[in-house]
Order: C-alpha cells, then structure tokens, then sequence
C-alpha cells in the first residue's frame, strides 16, 4: 500500500469529486501552489494510485435500464478453465465487472442490458456458451440504494485505539 501525506489525500478526494478541475482549482482548493500541486498528481498518476480518468455516465439515459449480478460457478478450477473463463469475459462489453469470489460461487458479474430480453441473449447465447461455465444465478436490481465510486480515503477512517 502506498504511503499517502494528509496533502495527497486531499489532492484524491478532491479529484474523486472532480477530476475536471483545472490544476489551478484543485492547487486552490487544496491550499498549496500550482507546481507543487501538478507534479504531485504526475506522481499519483505514475505510482498508479490514480488508475485513469473517466466520464460516469448514467445507465438509464443511455438505455441501459437493466443490471444484473451473475454469480457464475466453474466447472472446475484448473488453470485452464480459469483462462478460458477470464478471456471470454475480457471481450463481453456489457460485463462491467468481474470478481473472483470466496464462497458458494467462483465468480460475481455486474452486468448492464437494454431489457430482459437482451440479458436473456447475454446469458443464454453468450454466459452460458462458455465451455468453462457450469451454473449461472442472476439477481437483478431493483432500486440502486446507493452508487459511488469516491473511495474512503485513510483520512475517513476513524482513529484506531
């Protein structure tokens, strides 16, 4: 885990809530320099504490009015299988995440779809096409309670006894 100064971590948080502010907001907004401010974020960037930047759009606006969570069980764990599980997802753009998993399932998918019907083709013509693939169960989601992807920070954590 890289070490992160109280300056670093305000330098994240700001960029997690906007990461389209100009290098003279956010050195502003975070009370140090223009200069300083920028080869900080170089060194964020280049140690990979900051991955990439991106746009986050919202699923519904651009007809993507289904998520699913497919908990995905293999047919074995061999190596091979795991390959040929993990390649074939690789390419599937509507699988947004893959985790490997401890527990009742090998693996969890969060997967967006424009209807029923579409998920229905992803799994079936897709998921389920997989030769690595023994057993699919899908929840869906109703309601997002709640969606973020502003990490807590070490400065959000409660000191420890």
């Amino acid at each position: 885990m890289a070490e992160l100064d109280p300056m670093d971590v305000k330098i994240l948080t700001a960029l997690q809530q906007n990461a389209r502010m100009s290098n003279q907001d956010l050195a502003q907004q975070v009370g140090l320099s223009p200069s300083p401010c920028w080869r900080r974020v170089r060194r964020l960037e280049q140690e990979g504490i900051i991955r990439r930047y991106a746009a986050l759009l919202d699923p519904e606006q651009v007809g993507l009015h289904l998520t699913a969570f497919a908990h995905v069980s293999l047919e074995n764990h061999h190596s091979e299988t795991v390959q040929q599980f993990t390649a074939a997802i690789q390419s599937q753009d509507s699988v947004l995440e893959c985790f490997s998993t401890s527990g009742e399932y090998d693996y969890l998918l969060r997967v967006v779809a424009p209807s029923m019907a579409d998920y229905e083709t992803f799994l079936s013509g897709v998921l389920m096409q997989i030769p690595a693939v023994r057993s699919v169960n899908t929840s869906f989601v109703l309601k997002c309670n709640k969606s973020t992807t502003t990490l807590p920070l070490p400065a959000s954590f409660p000191a420890r006894d």
